[in-house]
């Protein structure tokens, strides 16, 4: 997955036809100079037509009845979107409930074993474990994927850990090696595995 809300940044990815879904973020939105409920609902539709795959659309709310009242409203938006949610008490009652209607969530702001095997437990499509952050701090980010990929792996959770807070190609690659079912970082962690000075070298010798 692509970790943006740049429609053209989002298109080039979908353009290399690698693109399975895009997650985006209220600051992301920001960044790109999208405020206000009905443009921000307007760009998720936007970003819904470029890819083919899931689209994570963020609550703000952070108590029961108004994540449940905006994940609906998001939902209702378009058959990609999947429901954002934050991982706390009520974002996990939150899940739960949108689980037992049928309607996807992506659970994110995962920092530990534990809060992502409450996330599964209550049903989530995604979880989303921010590895780059805990490697701010100096831990290290990929034991938690390794670990959350046992947990799954144990109790076969239909749950897929989708890996963010990608700071480099090296993450997708480390990933992808413990077995994460996505990750989701910026354009440049993507186009970065296309990178080798080998193949520039060779190419030139062609």
């Amino acid at each position: 997955f692509i970790d943006t809300a740049n429609l053209d940044e989002i298109a080039e990815a979908q353009a290399l036809g690698i693109l399975d879904g895009v997650t985006t973020n209220p600051s992301l939105m920001a960044k790109e100079g999208i405020t206000g409920e009905q443009n921000i609902l307007n760009h998720y539709v936007k970003i819904c037509e470029i890819v083919d795959g899931d689209v994570s659309a963020e609550v703000i709310s952070t108590d029961f009845e108004g994540m449940v009242k905006e994940g609906e409203a998001l939902a209702a938006l378009h058959p990609q979107i999947v429901v954002k949610l934050p991982l706390i008490a009520d974002g996990i009652k939150a899940c739960k409930y949108f689980s037992d209607k049928g309607i996807r969530t992506n659970v994110t702001l995962v920092f530990s074993a534990g809060q992502a095997l409450l996330a599964a437990k209550a049903g989530a499509t995604y979880v989303s474990p921010f590895l780059g952050r805990l490697d701010d701090i100096s831990t290290d980010g990929l034991n938690l994927i390794a670990e959350i990929r046992q947990i799954y792996d144990n109790y076969q959770f239909n749950t897929q850990i989708l890996a963010a807070s990608i700071r480099h190609t090296m993450h997708v690659i480390d990933c992808a090696k413990l077995g994460s079912d996505v990750m989701t970082g910026p354009l440049k962690s993507i186009t970065g595995l296309l990178k080798h000075p080998l193949t520039d070298i060779g190419l030139a010798k062609f």
